[in-house]
């Protein structure tokens, strides 16, 4: 697939996209970590922060969290199965249409993301230091 305006393809081009998808790697490695420490599989975290970071007021459906995990539907009425077993979420029933599930997080779910969330923001801001440098790096190859 040929793109017009992008400069032929150098050596250093692929070693600024190694860099970074390492960089990608470790950092979900680490989450990964992070998580299974907290008592979580990663998908469990993935979950919580999904239903946490929805926007708006209202918690999101079954369906936008699938959305955003990139999961099929019958998957993630699985995970959320399990969640709702380990009291991470809880289902209500959408004020408006009785017919929609919601998911809401419990006040266990919600402590654990304070334990887990500032370090997160900290390595994601260290991921975008190094994107930025592997994209200005691109931009000079």
């Amino acid at each position: 697939m040929e793109n017009e305006g992008v400069h032929q393809l150098t050596h250093g081009d692929y070693e600024h996209l190694l860099e970074f998808r390492i960089s990608l790697r470790r950092f979900q490695r680490w989450s990964e970590d992070q998580a299974r420490m907290a008592g979580l599989t990663h998908v469990q975290h993935q979950l919580l922060v999904a239903v946490k970071g929805h926007p708006g007021p209202r918690a999101p459906t079954v369906s936008e969290v699938a959305e955003y995990l990139l999961l099929r539907h019958h998957s993630t009425v699985e995970l959320i199965d399990r969640a709702e077993a380990a009291d991470l979420v809880r289902r209500v029933s959408d004020d408006r249409d009785a017919r929609v599930v919601r998911v809401r997080l419990t006040a266990r779910a919600e402590r654990i993301l304070d334990q887990l969330t500032p370090a997160h923001l900290t390595e994601l801001h260290n991921l975008a230091a190094i994107l930025n440098t592997v994209v200005a790096g691109a931009r000079t190859g």
